[in-house]
């Protein structure tokens, strides 16, 4: 059952790792000449806005009261080209910054999907499919802002509020003075709310990715859900998840109403006082009609800015906030990072030994104690036991997707601790017990490890798992397409497309976990002559509970309590009359 923290908690305690000054320096500077262009686009467009509240002011005070035709058409024409500027500028700008924006949103996906599959299986054992979903496809989405034009609006704003200032106190610097009392206060407030914000956004991407996580597994699930008459249940999590993510965007939309509401307020103020000055100076004769409108006209293009900026500097939060947490990702180990992976395999015989191995998913509780074992190239080893034994364990240390905890694991005498892992696994083979399948066609996902093979090798792995037996009877035979998960096949039939797969692999070491279990009578028995041929030639490690399936096996381990209780072959297993030979005869009987 999936359970929501209900607070932010150690969340709002973390120290932000991302700050705009590492931002600029990995995200922005890079791309600097594309920053500078819209930044100069920025800045000619908001030159050419100073065109109609300055136009207007010549219009009231000299075009009208002349009635200078001349100077009319001159003032037009000059405001037609700023609008042209205005409207070309900004074209440009989404045009260049945007497109961008998007690209390096798509280059960082692709970075952290890469950096997700670098990471090492125990990740992948306590974290959530939909939330690494959610990280990979909707943190990055912030960046539009620091390399889009969220970013370049902001300098924009900071250049018109600046030139407006300028031309507003040489209008008149009492009016301009005043003004600034309310800005001020308004600037106190939006620093406190980005403050406040910043964690709230951080944690609504973390209960973001545990609903999306959730959702994910309700809906891969679904026929459990169904068979159990679940909905109610799966429902009632869901809803609490997407409250706890309604009280996290509540928290942030109070606080830009905040702000908001305090802006219209104190601007309000402000632009009230502005009325009442104004006409003071207006009735003292010390300023001009076309002065007054031209000062309001202007005062509204250094105000607006400000409340965009506040827009902004929520967008630019959000997007750090993003950020932290992509770090996060981004900062982890690799499992090809460790510095002591240095030899390169490349042919291998496939001699493996296990040399005094214990293992523990958590500290100070063993699951394996001191395993010894010789796999002699291309032999069969099978490990069989009851469930929780350590049998899948042993096969996760040969594939390499756990580590001992102590002793070691060799292959050809080498270490594999001290091995690169992609030279090992390319010549490793799996067979799980629930085969995962991809959507797509029967022939894709035999040919998913070898995407280039001949369709000569391609067909000699469908004969040898015996896939064309059902193929044949579909009407697009192997461009047959299979659902998710290949949802629209029997467990049985899906089984056999893992084992040409691996067939198709042609690796030297195979691990076959449970690889008949989902089988029924008839396809074991063509399944078991594919093994066959699979496993000749190639060290092979099975787990199996059915034991009539291991009777040719080179070495038979008996694994209980995460030790050997028994090894040998079956008949001397079953001449030993111990564990072995309990289980053997037991399932004789059923």
């Amino acid at each position: 059952m999936q359970h929501y923290k209900e607070s932010a908690g150690d969340t709002v305690k973390k120290k932000p790792k991302v700050t705009m000054a590492k931002a600029f320096k990995t995200i922005i500077w890079p791309r600097r000449n594309l920053v500078f262009i819209g930044l100069v686009l920025i800045i000619l467009s908001r030159l050419a806005s100073f065109a109609l509240p300055l136009g207007s002011k010549v219009l009231l005070d000299e075009v009208i009261p002349n009635k200078d035709f001349s100077q009319l058409y001159d003032l037009l024409l000059i405001i037609g080209l700023a609008i042209l500027v205005q409207a070309t500028t900004s074209f440009l700008l989404t045009r260049i910054l945007s497109v961008q924006a998007q690209f390096l949103i798509s280059e960082l996906r692709a970075q952290v999907q890469k950096k997700v599959l670098s990471l090492p299986i125990s990740f992948f054992d306590n974290t959530k499919s939909g939330a690494l979903v959610s990280r990979i496809m909707s943190d990055v989405e912030g960046v539009r802002n620091l390399i889009g034009t969220g970013l370049v609006q902001l300098f924009g704003g900071t250049f018109t509020a600046i030139i407006a200032v300028c031309i507003l106190i040489n209008y008149n610097p009492w009016m301009t003075l005043f003004v600034f009392a309310p800005i001020s206060i308004f600037g106190f407030i939006a620093l406190r709310a980005f403050k406040y914000i910043r964690p709230v956004f951080r944690k609504r991407g973390e209960i973001n990715a545990e609903v999306k996580g959730r959702l994910t597994e309700t809906l891969a699930g679904v026929r459990v859900i169904k068979a159990f008459n679940a909905e109610d249940q799966e429902n009632k999590v869901f809803e609490k998840g997407v409250a706890l993510l309604f009280q996290n965007v509540k928290k942030s939309l109070t606080a830009t109403a905040l702000m908001t509401s305090s802006s219209t307020f104190l601007l309000g103020i402000a632009s009230t006082g502005i009325m009442g000055m104004g006409a003071y100076y207006m009735i003292d004769g010390t300023m001009t009609v076309g002065q007054f409108l031209s000062f309001t006209i202007v005062l509204g293009f250094m105000i607006a800015p400000i409340v965009q900026m506040s827009n902004i500097g929520s967008q630019l939060t959000e997007a750090l906030a993003g950020l932290d947490r992509t770090e996060e990702l981004m900062n982890m180990t690799a499992e090809e990072d460790d510095e002591n992976r240095t030899i390169q395999l490349n042919n291998i015989n496939g001699h493996l030994i296990f040399e005094d191995v214990s293992f523990s998913y958590d500290e100070g509780k063993e699951v394996l104690h001191n395993i010894n074992f010789e796999a002699v190239a291309g032999s069969v080893t099978a490990l069989v036991g009851s469930s929780g034994s350590g049998k899948s364990t042993i096969a996760g240390l040969s594939a390499t997707f756990l580590n001992p905890t102590s002793g070691k694991v060799t292959i050809d005498k080498h270490d594999l601790r001290k091995v690169n892992l992609s030279s090992y696994r390319s010549n490793l083979g799996v067979v799980l017990q629930d085969e995962f399948l991809f959507e797509g066609t029967i022939r894709e996902n035999i040919m998913f490890p070898r995407p280039n093979a001949s369709e000569e090798r391609l067909l000699k792995a469908v004969e040898a798992a015996y896939v064309n037996e059902f193929t044949d009877r579909f009407d697009n035979g192997l461009d047959t397409l299979i659902g998710e998960r290949g949802v629209k096949l029997s467990g049985g039939q899906r089984q056999r497309i893992a084992i040409a797969r691996a067939i198709l692999a042609d690796p030297k070491i195979i691990i076959l976990d449970e690889a008949t279990s989902s089988l029924d009578t008839e396809s074991e028995a063509l399944i078991q002559k594919s093994l066959a041929e699979l496993t000749r030639n190639r060290t092979t490690i099975v787990i199996a509970h059915r034991l009539s399936t291991i009777k040719k096996a080179d070495q038979i381990l008996v694994i209980e309590a995460g030790r050997i209780a028994e090894r040998g072959n079956h008949d001397e297993l079953i001449a030993a009359k111990g564990r072995y030979y309990d289980l053997y005869t037991y399932q004789a009987k059923i």
